[in-house]
Formats: structure tokens, C-alpha cells, sequence
């Protein structure tokens, strides 16, 4: 075991008196290089070998006066002699060193001073000999102390990935696979972490390969399935005859390697990527993304981008922080000064049981663990702050918190396995913080406790054989997505039966389900909170209605909300998603809580909201499901543009166009402008065959034209869809045809989310709509006006659906239930008007430039800004006399407003269904 900093402290002084006056490099050194060593209890022996021969950068031979691989390289001078030089010296021996051995440190010394180089971080410390005492923590990597810094894009995380890929690949190769590949593999994982973070003694794995096993490798899988067995007996049930070099190994326990298995076979090879796995710095490797990286070991198709698929602490905490890491710590705060009750929340603290229903290779476990340890310290810095001197026994501090309060389910095995090993891997390293803040060496070995994680279907089984309601405190994860059409035919059965009494829950992301189990399983103990991210589709457009008209029906009641961002995750894939995070419980809670971004990839600002509701605004908690008309009977209707289904034959390019007008030149009254969301917003263009009046003789005339309308009737017969067959009656004509009569209102379906506004215009009704906008045939100045006005971007914002992250506008969502004002008076109707004109002709002013140019916040051209406000400001009277504040204001007013015009609505509908019966 490490000794405890203040023995270190000792014999460092020790140390300092007895080689305080020597000088002699021959004659000394190699004595004085043991008695280093002693000082932090490390045989030097054991780890490193004086004089290693070594051809230098000047291609001469050299001898290292002091060498541990990988880790340290001392080169050492008479008393007085050039420190700078011998630096310079030690970094010549390195083309002679392989990769796996070049150091990370180089320590000069001559007696009377030290100057270590930490060549990883860039830093230099020099002090004199006398002082090395108060400087002994800088070598805390020899005492078996290890306290990293971790750095997600850290290289390390890489090639570890890379070269348990390559062992991986091998082993399977020769026909270890399936779940023996993945439980070795994590067994491997385990004791390359080991022997780097003072489990087993510093090399001691990586020695017992390199010393016992043949080059050829033909034998390591034999030492290594007698070495899996000694670290899973105790050591009074060991052999006696038990070779040395095994029998030092401690017991580990924990079942992690109880389960017999095959004796895997390596060759030379595989031996040399072992080796080369062992000379990674394993410390480095923080067990927060330890499961991620080594789950892309098993999917080949990942490791092509190792590193972009792992979930970032940062977005983790910002699950767990609102979630309950702040209420912790706020209520820490609140205590710490009252010795008594710190004790209580001390206690309290480790009873709180936490469950990842999704948890993958174990992320959110491992951080929410992390963060209770840290917490935990604190507690008991204030309890045992003056302790510290007095080198007690870290038994004795009471340390409550263990893996066993956390608790996943994981779909697949190897994840399930790797989450349980990086609990037991964090509760080393927060074993380590403490043994460094207390001065004593702290380990949990044997394992005796260790995390739940089961390996099955979280929406098949039922989590409270996992653990009981009544003990559980929180819920929280990153749960699979997949949108409807993503999900495979057993993910479609999974939802059949999660939501079997929910009309219309096909419309569900696959995420939703998760939050239906957490409400039932939180109706046991409403006291529980939980935590998703999920997609932000959930909180927009229809599938609000669905989702949350059941979970509301069952308390739910939402505490705090991230609005829309984009989230880096490993979980399922997927490298940039777009989601949300909502936190809820069956009780209601004062402090509510909504973080919203200006910038979806940057952060974002705190929010304190009196109610959020299923839009995650505050705002009234409302509804908004699908209409198929305006909730006024005087709004003008909405439809869709007209869609061809012709695979083409009937739409034009304009280069396409000429060379038709070439060959039919008495065609040009049936070619059209054909208008979608893009050609309308970016000034493309576009035709098509517009054949409605185009009698039969003249198309069977116009022989390029005839051409296309026989492709596209071969197209709609070779559908699988009844209807799209039905309409090979008739190819000349596109399959659903809208077009108005006259001018028109027309409204792209998807914008960017970057415009403060969707553009929105008139257009001729000899233009053609395509079926990627929508139109309003009857619409004037005063629709046109509220249509592009703020009060109406607020609301599409807010209840409209999303495509990634632009605006996905929609008729039977956004249009059909904005609430107009109910009672404009003229004046304010000609203020609209006038107002909605002078958008027009800010507009007009600009011919050359596209609706995309106006409308980028970067280009758009301040009297266009300018009319834009002035119509904001005149919709704005149409509703209120009092002035919003911003959009939250105009939502809240919006779903005030909806509850109110809806409420007769309803009222009038129960009525008819009374008077039906």
C-alpha cells in the first residue's frame, strides 16, 4: 500500500539530512537513487534499472544513469554541475527509446537540487534538496497517488480506443467472440487501469507480461487465466505454492472475475499490442468516458471517429445540476456551519439511490457518482478539517457514499458490463482524492459492494424489481430517440405496448416512452424526481398533445427545462442531435427553472419561470393538437401546395425548360413558375408541366411533353401505394392539386431558425405551390401582417414543430390555433395593414436580392428591420394596450389567450356530443 503523506513527509526530511553534503556522482548515486525511492515506499527495484543502455540522437551509444519506462528518466550530476546540460543530455537517449517507453518526466539532479520536468503538461520545478520535503507531492506518481486532470480530446483516450480495437479484432479473428470477447476484454480494461492508478502495484501487470511471458505470446492467455483466478480468491484460499509474482496481486472481488472462462490463444502479435496497451498512461483516461471509448472498441464502424461519440461531462451536468446536485450542494451550504445537522445531511446523503433506466456503457451513473464523492469530500474537509494534521486513519472519517446506491438497465451486455466496471473504476480515483487530502491510503479492496446494472429491456421489465420505488431519490439518462420512422419493428411493438391506451402515440419518438414508465413507476413514490434528454420533438408540434395530455392526466408536473440545443452523445450514434432536457416529478415545486439558448452550440441563460408547460415555456400550461380549421370562423382557411408524385417528369429546370420551348415551342402557356419553400425563399427557379386545361389532341402532339407524361404514368403503376397507382390514370396531371384561382399567401414549410422572421408573400395565382409550402388563398394585407409579425413568430417558436433545428411551420398546429385578437378595432386594422404594406415595399426596394438575403440577421437591410417593428408594434395594440416585454411576455399572453377562446369552443362541442346521445 502507498504510505500516507505525512510518512512520506518523514522520511523525505530524513532523506534531505543524511545526503545533505554529498557530492560524488560515482561514487553515490546509485545509493542515493534507492533512498529516493524508499521515500515513498517504492523498491526501486521494482520499477526501474540504473544504467540502460541506449543509442543516443548522435547515433553513439549511451547509458542512462536511471530508467522507469514509460515513466521517469534520471540523469545525475556531480554537486554544482550544469542542470540545463543534463536535461539536454536526457532527451538525447530518446530515438534510442521505444514509444511505449519514452518517459513522461525527467528528473536531473546533482544532490543538491532537483529539477523535474513534467514533459506531458509543459512544466518545471526546481527547488534544493533541503526543501524536498515540502516539494514531495510533485512526485505523487511514484508514492501511487494519481490526481488527473482529464481532458476529453485527450490523445491517450484515443489510442487506448485504437488498441483495444486492434486486440479485439484479433482475438475474434480466431474465434473468441461474443460475450467471453467482451467480459475478457473488460477484465483486460480493468487491469490496464490498475496498474496505472495503484490497484496493483505501479507496472505490475505490464511486468508479470513482459518478464513471465514467452515473445512468441503462445502462453500469455495461460498466465493470464491463472492470473484472473488469483484476483478473484482471497489470499487465505490461495495455493501455497502460488507463484510470487501472482501471489502479490491483491484480491479484487467484485465478481468481475468470477465468471469461468474459455483460455483465450495470442500469438506474437497480440502479445506486442498487449504490451503497447500497458504503456498507455491509463490515469489519464477519466472513467466518466471510460465506457463510452471502449464500447466504439466493439463497433468497428466507430472507431473511425473515436472521440465525437462520447457524451461531454458539461451536457451530463447539465442533467444532474438542476436535477439535484444544486439543491445538495445549496442545502451543504446552508449546514456546514452547524455540525450536527452536517452530520444528518451527511447520512442523508448516502441513502440516495439514483437509476438510469438507459445507461448505456454508464455515463450519467459515473458523473452523478463522481459529483456525491466530491460532495461528500467537502463534507468532510468542514467535519475533519483539523484532523488532517493528525494523521488518523481515513476509516475513521466515516466514508459512507459507495457504488451501490446506483442502478441502470442497459439493452446490451457488454455496455452493461463496462458501466459497472467504471463505477467501481471512479470509486477508486474519488478513494485516491481522498487518501491525497487526508494523508492516508485509502482503498475499497476487496470490492464488496458494487452498482445494479441489468442487462435487458428497460421497456419490458419492470424496474421495480430493479429497485424499489420507495427507495429510490432520482431517475435521469440519456434514453435511444428514434422518431417514428427511425424505429425498428421491435422498438414499434415496444411503443405498441408502452402507450397501448394513448390514441395517436404512432406519432412518438421512441424517447416518449421512457417518460411514460418513469410517471407509473414514480405514482409508487411521487417524492422522486427525474431527468431526460431527449429530442426536442417532444415539446413541439403534435406530438405534445399525444405525449403529455397522459403524462399531465398522471401529475407530471415540470421542474426545470433546457430549451433546444445541440448535444454531443455517444449513446446511440448519433454525434449532434438536437434536444432538450426536461425535469419533472409528480409534485409541484416554487422553484422552476428554464435554461434557453441564444445560440444552440453555445450557453445557456438561467430563466426563473412561475409554470412550464409542455412547450417548456412560461406560460399557461395548454395543449395545442392538430385542427383542421382556424380556431375563428373569419380566418381565412390554410392548405398545402399542390405535389405532383411524378418523380420528376412534370418539374422543369430552366435549362430544361429552354430546350423543351426548343422542340415545343407552342408549349410555353402550359409550362407554369413552380414555387417550393426553397425556390420561394432563395430566388430559384423553376417550372412545370401545367396541363389542367391542355386539351388531348395538342399533348399528343407535343411528343417531348407526351414523353414525360408516359414516364410518369410508368412511375405511379410501379408504386406500391394503391392511391399513387390510381393516379397513373391520369399522368398529365399532378397527383393533388390546390392551386388557387387567384392571388395567394404563401408560407415556406421549413426556415432557418436563424431569421427572426419567416419570410412569408403574395404570389400570382399563375405561379404553381409547390407541396413544400403552404398557402392561403383568401388571405389579405391583415393575415399577411400578423403572419409575418413577432406575436406570430413567438407562437411558431414555441408550439410549431421543428426539422433538426429550423422552423417546420404547419396548418393544423401553428395556423389553425394562433389565437387572433378578438376584437381589433378599424383603426387598429388599418394600422396592420399600413404597417404589413410597408414591409412590401422595404422589400421591393432590393430586386436583385433573395428572400434569404433580407432575412439573414447579417444582411437584412435596416428599413426592412425598421418596417418589420413597426409592424410588430401595431399587432401588438391589436391585442393589449399594455406593452410585452419580449416573446416569453407575448407567449404567456398567447396561451392565456387560446385557454380563453378555446374554453366555449369546448364547451359548445360537449354540448352537440350531449345533445347527440
Amino acid at each position: 500500500m502507498p504510505l500516507s503523506w505525512n510518512e512520506i513527509k518523514d522520511r523525505a526530511l530524513k532523506f534531505s539530512h543524511e545526503w545533505a553534503d554529498e557530492s560524488s556522482e560515482d561514487a553515490e548515486a546509485k545509493s542515493f537513487w534507492d533512498a529516493f525511492f524508499t521515500v515513498f515506499g517504492v523498491p526501486r527495484r521494482r520499477v526501474a534499472t540504473f544504467e540502460q543502455p541506449v543509442k543516443k540522437s548522435d547515433g553513439h551509444g549511451g547509458f542512462i544513469d536511471l530508467l522507469w519506462k514509460g515513466i521517469l528518466l534520471v540523469e545525475h550530476k556531480s554537486r554544482g554541475k550544469d542542470l540545463d546540460r543534463a536535461f539536454q543530455q536526457a532527451k538525447d537517449y530518446f530515438p534510442g527509446l521505444k514509444d511505449r517507453d519514452l518517459p513522461r518526466y525527467i528528473l536531473v539532479s546533482d544532490f543538491a537540487r532537483f529539477r523535474l520536468y513534467d514533459l506531458e503538461e509543459g512544466e518545471q520545478h526546481e527547488f534544493t534538496i533541503k526543501d524536498f520535503y515540502k516539494n514531495v507531492r510533485l512526485f505523487g506518481f511514484v508514492a501511487g497517488y494519481v490526481t488527473t486532470s482529464y481532458k476529453e480530446q485527450d490523445p491517450v483516450n484515443i489510442k487506448a480506443a485504437e488498441r483495444m480495437g486492434k486486440l479485439h479484432d484479433k482475438l475474434k479473428a480466431i474465434g473468441y467472440e461474443g460475450h467471453e470477447l467482451e467480459v475478457y476484454l473488460v477484465r483486460l480494461l480493468f487491469c490496464l487501469f490498475a496498474d496505472d492508478t495503484s490497484i496493483f502495484e505501479r507496472r505490475q501487470f505490464q511486468d508479470l507480461i513482459e518478464q513471465r511471458t514467452a515473445e512468441d505470446g503462445q502462453d500469455l492467455a495461460q498466465w493470464l487465466a491463472h492470473l484472473f483466478e488469483v484476483l478473484n480468491t482471497p489470499p487465505e484460499k490461495r495455493l501455497k505454492r502460488l507463484d510470487e509474482q501472482l501471489a502479490a496481486f491483491r484480491y479484487v472481488n467484485g465478481s468481475l472475475f468470477a465468471e469461468h472462462l474459455r483460455t483465450a490463444d495470442f500469438d506474437r502479435d497480440m502479445r506486442e499490442i498487449l504490451i503497447e496497451c500497458c504503456a498507455l498512461d491509463w490515469s489519464r483516461i477519466s472513467p466518466a468516458i471510460f465506457g463510452a471509448l471502449f464500447q466504439s472498441v466493439m463497433i468497428p464502424a466507430l472507431r473511425r471517429n473515436l472521440g465525437a461519440h462520447y457524451t461531454t461531462e458539461k451536457n451530463i451536468l447539465k442533467v444532474i445540476g438542476p436535477l439535484f446536485l444544486d439543491e445538495l450542494r445549496a442545502e451543504f451550504e446552508r449546514v456546514k456551519g452547524q455540525p450536527k445537522k452536517l452530520l444528518e445531511f451527511h447520512e442523508r446523503i448516502a441513502k440516495l439511490n439514483f437509476l438510469d433506466p438507459a445507461c448505456g456503457c454508464g455515463n450519467f451513473l459515473v458523473i452523478a457518482y463522481r459529483e456525491l464523492r466530491l460532495l461528500e469530500l467537502d463534507i468532510l474537509r468542514v467535519l475533519h478539517g483539523k484532523a488532517k494534521t493528525l494523521s488518523l486513519d481515513v476509516s475513521q472519517f466515516n466514508i459512507l457514499c459507495d457504488v451501490d446506491q446506483f442502478f441502470g438497465i442497459e439493452i446490451e451486455e457488454f455496455p452493461a458490463q463496462i458501466a459497472q466496471t467504471a463505477l467501481w473504476l471512479m470509486d477508486h480515483q474519488m478513494n485516491m482524492r481522498v487518501s491525497e487530502e487526508f494523508g492516508n491510503y485509502f482503498v475499497r479492496l476487496p470490492l464488496k459492494k458494487s452498482a445494479t446494472i441489468v442487462h435487458g429491456n428497460a421497456l419490458q421489465r419492470d424496474w421495480r424489481e430493479i429497485v424499489k420505488p420507495k427507495e429510490l431519490s432520482y431517475i435521469f439518462g440519456n434514453p435511444p430517440f428514434g422518431g417514428k420512422k427511425e424505429q425498428d419493428a421491435a422498438q414499434k411493438r415496444d411503443m405498441e405496448r408502452t402507450f397501448a391506451d394513448v390514441k395517436g402515440a404512432g406519432v412518438l419518438d421512441f424517447v416518449a416512452a421512457w417518460y411514460r414508465k418513469a410517471a407509473e413507476y414514480m405514482a409508487e413514490n411521487p417524492a422522486i424526481k427525474t431527468g431526460f434528454v431527449s429530442t426536442n420533438s417532444i415539446s413541439q408540434g403534435e406530438q405534445v398533445g399525444v405525449l403529455w395530455r397522459d403524462l399531465l392526466r398522471r401529475g407530471v408536473k415540470i421542474h426545470f427545462a433546457h430549451r433546444t440545443f445541440q448535444w454531443s452523445s455517444e449513446a446511440r450514434g448519433k454525434a449532434a442531435v438536437h434536444c432538450v432536457i426536461i425535469g419533472f416529478a409528480l409534485h409541484d415545486t416554487a422553484d422552476k427553472r428554464i435554461f434557453d439558448y441564444e445560440n444552440l452550440k453555445g450557453e445557456p441563460h438561467e430563466i426563473r419561470a412561475s409554470n412550464i408547460n409542455p412547450y417548456l415555456v412560461d406560460a399557461p400550461t395548454a395543449l395545442i393538437e392538430r385542427r383542421s380549421g382556424p380556431l375563428s370562423e373569419k380566418t381565412p382557411h390554410m392548405a398545402y401546395g399542390s405535389m405532383p408524385i411524378d418523380n420528376g417528369s412534370l418539374i422543369l429546370s430552366e435549362q430544361e425548360k429552354s430546350l423543351l420551348l426548343k422542340t415545343e415551342p407552342n408549349a410555353r402557356s402550359y409550362i407554369r413558375e413552380y414555387v417550393g419553400g426553397d425556390e420561394f425563399l432563395n430566388g430559384i427557379k423553376r417550372y412545370c408541366l401545367w396541363l389542367v386545361d391542355c386539351e388531348p389532341n395538342k399533348l399528343r402532339s407535343y411528343k417531348a411533353i407526351y414523353e414525360r407524361i408516359e414516364a410518369n404514368r410508368k412511375f405511379r403503376l410501379s408504386s406500391n401505394r394503391p392511391q399513387t397507382k390510381e393516379l397513373a390514370k391520369n399522368p398529365a396531371l399532378f397527383g393533388e392539386i390546390r392551386q388557387p384561382s387567384k392571388q395567394f399567401l404563401l408560407i415556406p414549410k421549413v426556415s432557418s431558425e436563424n431569421r427572426d422572421y419567416i419570410p412569408v408573400g403574395f404570389c400570382s395565382y399563375k405561379i404553381i405551390a409547390s407541396g413544400t409550402t403552404l398557402i392561403v388563398p383568401a388571405a389579405t394585407m391583415f393575415e399577411f401582417g400578423f403572419l409575418q409579425s413577432a406575436m406570430h413568430m413567438a407562437w411558431t417558436r414555441s408550439v410549431g414543430g421543428r426539422l433538426e433545428s429550423r422552423y417546420q411551420y404547419s396548418a393544423g398546429i401553428v395556423y389553425n390555433n394562433f389565437p387572433w385578437p378578438q376584437a381589433e378595432t378599424p383603426k387598429q386594422r388599418q394600422a396592420i395593414e399600413e404597417a404589413a404594406q410597408a414591409v412590401l415595399d422595404a422589400r421591393a426596394k432590393y430586386p436583385d436580392s433573395s428572400l434569404a438575403d433580407l432575412y439573414d440577421p447579417l444582411t437584412m437591410p435596416p428599413d426592412l428591420v425598421k418596417a418589420h417593428h413597426k409592424l410588430d408594434a401595431a399587432v401588438d395594440a391589436a391585442y393589449s394596450k399594455k406593452k410585452f416585454s419580449g416573446d416569453s411576455d407575448r407567449v404567456a399572453f398567447l396561451f392565456e389567450l387560446y385557454q380563453q377562446i378555446l374554453s366555449p369552443l369546448e364547451s359548445k362541442k360537449k354540448l352537440r356530443r350531449n345533445a347527440a346521445h
